[in-house]
């Protein structure tokens, strides 16, 4: 009886493992001023970007497997910034503007420093739209292909051979749980293990905008938006190990592993 409850345990923690990982691309360079970093998760079957291009104009972006040279074809699924969010688009062929589509993506924030914005969105991995990309956990790596207007405005425009370009073979790099924190922020959980509560201690300068508590089996169980995460309860939740994703203001995530008992 015990050995199977060993194996049972062991199982748990291997799938796991398996799902609540979380691969990024790191920053990519696209053009002076623009890049894009792309993160998958696997726990929740979520696609976070975070693109950055100029304050004053439209920018866009494809993913993709194709070689050099073919991206941003007929019929393919695109996004670009819209003056006011990332936007969902298909690409009708070089000069002609591309068609709306259902956007999909949820943008989480919208800064602009100097002359460069900084967009973060998600979306999840597929959205059941025909038109949209599909993104595959299991891939070792992506393709972007980019463009961004040749002048300042947001009306979209054919945009030049300077203003484009393709990023191949962006790979990707695997976190694991205990990985994957921030260089910027050490994350502490207290007490843990923990009964009916805790608390978050972290020395990051950033705020705190979202925590979320997965179970043994990558599933979500809670999950606090711009809330109060100084007396987490998990009185309701049962005995058991759980995963607590804790997100700042610019994205960065850690994962720490609770002891509830």
């Amino acid at each position: 009886m015990k050995r199977q409850l060993l194996v049972m345990l062991l199982l748990i923690i291997i799938q796991h493992e398996v799902n609540a990982q979380i691969k990024s691309t790191g920053v990519v360079n696209l053009l002076p001023g623009m890049t894009a970093k792309l993160d998958l998760d696997n726990a929740t079957s979520t696609a976070t970007l975070t693109l950055t291009g100029p304050s004053d104009r439209w920018f866009a972006l494809q993913f993709g497997d194709f070689n050099f040279g073919d991206g941003m074809s007929v019929g393919e699924d695109i996004i670009y910034f819209n003056g006011a969010r990332i936007a969902d688009a298909v690409h009708n062929g070089i000069g002609v503007p591309p068609s709306n589509d259902t956007s999909n993506w949820s943008t989480q924030s919208n800064e602009v420093s100097g002359s460069t914005r900084t967009l973060v969105a998600t979306r999840n991995f597929d959205t059941g739209d025909s038109n949209d990309y599909i993104f595959d956990f299991d891939a070792d790596n992506i393709d972007f292909a980019f463009s961004r207007s040749s002048s300042a405005g947001f009306s979209l425009a054919y945009h030049g051979f300077s203003n484009r370009g393709y990023a191949i073979n962006n790979a990707f790099t695997t976190l694991g749980i205990d990985e994957f924190e921030t260089k910027k922020s050490t994350v502490k959980l207290v007490p843990n293990p923990a009964v009916t509560a805790f608390y978050i201690i972290t020395n990051s300068k950033q705020d705190i905008i979202k925590v979320t508590i997965f179970n043994a089996l990558g599933q979500e169980v809670m999950s606090i938006k711009n809330g109060f995460y100084e007396d987490i309860d998990i009185s309701g939740l049962s005995v058991g190990n759980y995963y607590v994703e804790v997100r700042n203001n610019r994205n960065e995530i850690t994962i720490k592993k609770l002891l509830k008992q």
